[in-house]
């Protein structure tokens, strides 16, 4: 029975914890952190919930179905899942972020440097995301080789230069922290939870657990029990650095009032804070760091996407690697501004039903039905999820003024109470059913 070494062990973690690491990751904790001010820690501890605890148990959840969402999701029925799984792909992939992990790493870290080269800024941009999508193209269309190039080389260098970033936010602090604003001065917990949802780490965790499961198997390993075993480590590895960075990057931007007074975003908060920490070479720093930690995580969603839809559709793996790169290129020049704005009431919508099918999964041996829990709980969670989605839109006064005075309302988490309430009249209606159990 092929088992892995220890260095292999450490690779596939050092892998996964890079693959999470991001765009979103990096740039949305330090504007967290800046607005919760003196409540900054409630918000990180909620933060850390949908932006570590849920990755890590979808991560393991998916080590039970050889990585697939769809196994996962089965019990909702087959339409049902397949329209999860294909908008967790899309979300997760060329639509926002794949583009976001471009734009991102050029706004941090290019966008300076290029200014003094390129009068027309679209132009610029435009030549970098040409550049940065070649490399992700050479290196997705080799998949098989993903733990020797990101295992074991990217991902070090990436853990390196975030090492180098979260000990200076200790060493070097910013300014003092200053009070609290808007909703983090009365709800900071459920603010710093929801926030967590835009670094689509539970949604990347849905989409990265085929490249992990594949990863595994590309050493020989096909023993289940071994999977979830090694699975279950990477995940660890991964959660325990995540962690790190996320608490590096809340006390970083905690003290950034007087830096980046009102920033609108935390790439304006990094900028300002490497340049007080490192001076002028700081930007080189940060152009490196953000650039390794952005490549390998669209590395990694480019291949789960055009994996998971060349199973869908028949279309060659390496086709699809070309057609998701250029989307994914196109969109970029958008602009992150434009990408964050339409992506949060996306994103708003369907985390509740993500999160809810992650979770049912542990619970699934239980029930007599699968199917007669998972999908009114689910259903539910996704039409509250759609309310949330509107509410932080333009049409947000299209919406009843009763909806907004539901329990959690105000906290963006009205489709929990709703949730649970279905969930335990299911649950009851299931333990009642004389019924063989049946998925």
């Amino acid at each position: 029975m092929t088992t892995l070494r220890l260095r292999d062990i450490i690779a596939l973690g050092f892998m996964t914890f890079a693959l999470f690491i991001g765009a979103g990751n990096i740039i949305f904790p330090p504007i967290v952190a800046q607005q919760a001010g003196d409540q900054v820690w409630y918000a990180a501890f909620g933060f850390l919930i949908t932006a570590v605890g849920l990755p890590v148990l979808t991560i393991i959840a998916l080590s039970r179905t050889e990585g697939s969402i769809a196994i996962l999701s089965a019990p909702l029925g087959k339409v049902a899942s397949l329209i999860l799984t294909v908008v967790c792909y899309l979300s997760v992939g060329p639509l926002f972020a794949i583009p976001r992990t471009a734009t991102v790493s050029y706004e941090i870290g290019f966008s300076q440097m290029a200014a003094s080269y390129f009068s027309n800024e679209h132009y610029s941009i435009l030549i970098y995301s040409i550049i940065y999508f070649a490399v992700v193209t050479v290196v997705s269309l080799y998949p098989n080789k993903l733990l020797d190039s990101i295992g074991s080389v990217l991902a070090p260098l990436k853990i390196i230069a975030l090492a180098i970033l979260g000990i200076a936010a200790f060493m070097i602090p910013a300014m003092d922290i200053s009070p609290a604003i808007g909703k983090y001065q009365s709800s900071p917990i459920s603010e710093g939870f929801v926030s967590g949802y835009l670094t689509m780490d539970t949604l990347g965790a849905l989409v990265f657990g085929i490249v992990i499961i594949h990863a595994i198997h590309s050493r020989g390993v096909t023993n289940q029990k071994l999977i979830i075993k090694y699975a279950l480590i990477a995940s660890i590895i991964s959660g325990i650095g995540l962690t790190l960075v996320y608490l590096s990057l809340f006390k970083l931007g905690s003290g950034s009032h007087e830096i980046a007074a009102n920033a609108q975003n935390g790439a304006v908060i990094l900028h300002a804070y490497v340049e007080h920490a490192f001076g002028a070479s700081g930007s080189i720093f940060l152009a490196i760091m953000i650039f390794l930690a952005c490549i390998v995580t669209a590395i990694g969603l480019t291949c789960a996407c055009a994996e998971y839809f060349s199973g869908l559709t028949g279309i060659p793996y390496k086709v699809l690697v070309f057609v998701f790169v250029i989307f994914s290129l196109l969109i970029s020049n958008l602009g992150l501004t434009k990408l964050i704005a339409v992506s949060e009431p996306v994103l708003s919508a369907i985390y509740p039903p993500a999160i809810v099918v992650i979770l049912l999964s542990f619970l699934a041996k239980y029930f007599k039905r699968p199917h007669s829990i998972f999908a009114p709980v689910t259903g539910v969670a996704f039409i509250f999820g759609i309310i949330e989605g509107i509410k932080v839109t333009q049409f947000n006064s299209i919406l009843p003024q009763f909806l907004n005075n539901l329990p959690l309302s105000q906290q963006n988490l009205a489709w929990l109470l709703p949730t649970v309430i279905i969930f335990c009249i299911c649950i009851t209606l299931d333990k009642f059913t004389n019924c063989e159990k049946s998925n």
